[in-house]
């Protein structure tokens, strides 16, 4: 019984991951390219409240309980953008440090190179 659940859900997650489009801008947004635009793509989290109090106030005017749903999925992909941000401008900030690690290294060896030339002459 565990392994069908376990199986279930790891298909579950990749159906979510390929083709629901908040999972698919995150995994866009963790690449290199796109550590950048993690800061204004927590401003999507937004338009995902805003939706949540739409669908909430219908069930208080009388819609089916089932819109509940949307109201949930709506604060996930709202909380999901939020903490996405966060994490992808730590990640930035430690991708940078490590370029310019590597950029001075490599100045630096240069450099070196340079004065080994000019006292070998």
């Amino acid at each position: 019984m565990f392994r069908l659940i376990w199986i279930v859900s790891i298909y579950v997650r990749s159906f979510m991951r390929r083709f629901m489009p908040s999972n698919i801008a995150i995994t866009a947004l963790r690449t290199r390219s796109g550590l950048k635009w993690a800061a204004p793509a927590m401003l999507l989290s937004v338009p995902y409240l805003f939706a949540a109090t739409y669908v909430a106030t219908l069930v208080d005017g009388g819609a089916s309980k089932w819109l509940y749903v949307i109201f949930l999925v709506c604060i996930w992909n709202a909380l999901k953008f939020v903490a996405n941000g966060i994490v992808c401008m730590g990640l930035l900030a430690r991708v940078r440090v490590h370029e310019r690690r590597r950029q001075r290294s490599a100045a630096e060896s240069s450099a070196v190179h340079a004065n080994k030339q000019l006292v070998g002459a």
